[in-house]
């Protein structure tokens, strides 16, 4: 697979319509790259013109704000604004919702002001476009259940895209008890993926699997790193790893994709 660089591209006088903000788990995570991996294929199928930044991209700061390190938040984006104010970046997509409410909403006061698209987005937008095609099979009959993230959710009240791109699957979803804007957070949020448990009866990721397990599907659909995580270490300590798979929205539309 050859991703293309935006410096490269800038260099041969060429400015690609998206960047693709990989962020630090779909560039570090062993998991996680295979979303990565996974989405960047889906671009590639679809004639998407789009590049990284590869080894320039750094950490938005996202966690160190939400841990409550200002100073070192804005150290790390006001250099990444820098950064994409010289490449003249307009759009970015991005797999990781905490990058996008961070770019989309938190930048802008510090001069970074881009038009922000998630995977899940630009996803339903290939599908209606017919630039991506899916055909039927891998998933036919099967039930998936969909966990909204709460940094995609809550945060920036998108809910029925995702949805709406399962659609295009040829299966039943059935969703949990507490979805959309009443939905549970699967524990990593808010940097709380970066801090030792706190007294308690039960991890939240436990108890948020649980609702999942509980609907009978074969499948849990994500859309955000973390929650890939959570989930997937959910299903572990259920020991229903043999049973139940924790998909991105990306591998899923993936595997039916018209080559």
């Amino acid at each position: 697979m050859q991703v293309p660089i935006l410096a490269d591209l800038i260099a041969q006088g060429k400015k690609p319509e998206y960047l693709f903000w990989v962020g630090c788990a779909g560039s570090y995570d062993a998991r996680a790259q295979k979303v990565t991996r996974a989405f960047c294929a889906l671009l590639e199928a679809a004639g998407v013109d789009y590049a990284i930044l590869g080894n320039e991209e750094q950490c938005t700061g996202d966690p160190a704000r939400r841990a409550g390190n200002e100073f070192l938040f804005q150290m790390a984006a006001l250099q990444n604004i820098e950064l994409l104010n010289g490449y003249g970046v307009t759009k970015i997509v991005t797999t990781c919702p905490h990058c996008f409410n961070v770019l989309k909403n938190e930048y802008p006061d510090l001069g970074g002001h881009y038009e922000l698209i998630h995977h899940t987005q630009l996803l339903q937008q290939l599908l209606d476009e017919g630039r991506l095609k899916v055909e039927g099979g891998a998933f036919e009959g099967k039930k998936i259940t969909y966990h909204d993230s709460c940094y995609l959710g809550r945060a920036n009240d998108i809910y029925e895209v995702p949805r709406k791109v399962l659609e295009a699957l040829d299966n039943e979803l059935v969703e949990m008890k507490r979805c959309r804007s009443n939905g549970l957070c699967c524990g990593a949020g808010g940097a709380q993926m970066w801090k030792e448990d706190e007294p308690g009866d039960k991890r939240i990721n436990i108890e948020r699997t649980e609702e999942a397990l509980g609907t009978g599907a074969e499948v849990i659909a994500v859309n955000c790193p973390f929650c890939l995580t959570m989930m997937t270490d959910g299903v572990k300590a259920a020991d229903k790893q043999d049973d139940v798979m924790v998909l991105d929205l990306a591998e899923l539309i993936l595997q039916q994709v018209r080559k």
